[in-house]
């Protein structure tokens, strides 16, 4: 008999279980966004805006393939964490195996089909000439290791329905760490420049694979030897949540697309002023979005637990730990915003918009912090498709008019203001609809028009546990 643990989340104080797993998420998740400054700092130093450029392109692919496996890792927390609350052992094992194959499928058909057309898709891009070759050259080192990338994001995934929030912090931090020392030796010492950074990045993502794996065995035995036949039965559950995953991830830069065109009709003031709040947000409001990875699995297993009463009071406990946190990371902004603004040498709107970011606007995080706790509850509940609906709604009729009609009405900040304001009326609708899944899991709330056969399968992931 495999030795699975106790479904943790099922009993204890729900406050505890949320804060401890959204913190503890959020520092792997800031060693990510650390290591990739890193990565372009060092490229940068190589004084050949080109490399950066290519690394650029390089990475706008890659977002795809990282998507997938993003898809793929919700899929383990829910089918994962369920089955860990309603006590089936054998059956987590077998869902975690069935998704780890999947993304090793899925991280072999990925890079080939990316690599075969690269030319097209980097020139899809804007790519030509000596920046497209690099790219290439970029991506042919990075891609093959798209399989270790997704092994990693699954085993941690499944190390999180589990309860194991620190086991599942330790591999970013352990493969943040290696890239970074080898990002140096590799582009400098070496002489390796882009390239070495690219073999950097691949070894780490090795790295990572090895240390979310390792424990996920030796703790939990998480993983089988995988069965063609348990594979292709598990296919439509896994499908009904990895694949709205992925469309709510595509959907995201998109929305960013949409502002970037807008403020660039202010000038490179506005553009470099939204690139500065680009690379602030991930890293003060790194809590916010780890919430989504962070408090599936304590509704998941509640869920399979058949405990809705705790499922409903993980999603209150999750939208007040929200708050609480974006008003002092408010705050903080508020305290150091003419410092902020003098380190990062903004000057005109650019300042105006740091200024407004570090006030009012800090505040609209916490919406989008709804966003992500209500898509872990559709994630979990067998609603998933709910997620893909919110997501390109507030990316598409939540951004686009109220951006347009923003910036008519107070040019520059207007832009910001108007994807706030869009963001807000998601967000409710997101709590309205999360509150309605959770009273009746079962029920479906509308059929989504577009994807009948999508929502069968989903409907087929909730009963999963039944």
């Amino acid at each position: 008999m495999a030795y699975i643990a106790d479904a943790k989340f099922t009993q204890g104080n729900l406050m505890h279980h949320v804060s401890s797993m959204s913190l503890t998420a959020s520092i792997g998740l800031m060693a990510i966004f650390v290591v990739d400054l890193v990565d372009i700092y060092f490229i940068s130093l190589l004084g050949v805006d080109e490399l950066a450029a290519a690394a650029g392109y390089a990475s706008a692919l890659m977002f795809f393939a990282s998507a997938i496996n993003i898809g793929l890792s919700i899929a383990a927390a829910a089918l994962v964490s369920r089955s860990v609350g309603a006590k089936q052992d054998e059956k987590a094992r077998t869902y975690a195996t069935s998704v780890a194959a999947f993304t090793v499928v899925i991280g072999i058909v990925i890079p080939v089909v990316i690599m075969a057309n690269s030319t097209y898709f980097l020139g899809l891009l804007g790519a030509t000439g000596e920046i497209a070759d690099k790219a290439y050259t970029y991506l042919k080192i990075i891609l093959p290791t798209t399989v270790f990338s997704g092994l990693a994001m699954v085993a941690v995934a499944t190390l999180r329905a589990y309860g194991d929030a620190k086991r599942a912090m330790y591999p970013s931090l352990i493969g943040g760490g290696i890239n970074a020392v080898l990002d140096p030796i590799f582009i400098f010492t070496l002489g390796m420049g882009l390239e070495g950074a690219a073999w950097a990045t691949a070894i780490a993502r090795i790295a990572t694979m090895l240390f979310a794996i390792y424990p996920a065995l030796r703790q939990y035995n998480a993983f089988a030897m995988p069965q063609a036949s348990r594979i292709l039965q598990d296919l439509r559950e896994v499908i009904a949540i990895a694949i709205p995953a992925i469309l709510t991830n595509v959907a995201t830069p998109l929305g960013s697309a949409i502002v970037t065109r807008e403020m660039a009709k202010y000038g490179t003031e506005a553009v470099a002023g939204m690139a500065v709040i680009g690379r602030l947000t991930p890293v003060v409001f790194a809590v916010v979005l780890a919430l989504s990875g962070a408090i599936g699995p304590i509704i998941g297993q509640n869920y399979g637990a058949s405990r809705l009463d705790r499922v409903r009071e993980t999603y209150i406990d999750g939208l007040k730990f929200l708050a609480i946190y974006v008003l002092l990371a408010t705050l903080f902004l508020y305290l150091v915003r003419v410092p902020l603004a003098d380190m990062f040498d903004a000057q005109g709107d650019a300042r105006v918009l740091l200024y407004w970011f570090c006030g009012p606007l800090a505040l609209a995080s916490f919406f989008n912090g709804a966003i992500y706790v209500s898509n872990a509850s559709f994630n979990n509940l067998g609603h998933a498709t709910y997620s893909s609906w919110i997501n390109w709604g507030r990316h598409t009729l939540g951004t686009l008019p109220f951006v347009l009609i923003g910036a008519a009405w107070m040019g520059a900040p207007g832009v910001l203001i108007g994807q706030t304001l869009g963001g807000v009326i998601f967000a409710a609708l997101a709590i309205w609809l999360s509150f309605r899944v959770i009273d009746h899991p079962g029920h479906k709330l509308f059929m989504p028009f577009f994807c009948p056969q999508m929502h069968r399968m989903h409907v087929v992931s909730s009963r999963c546990i039944r």
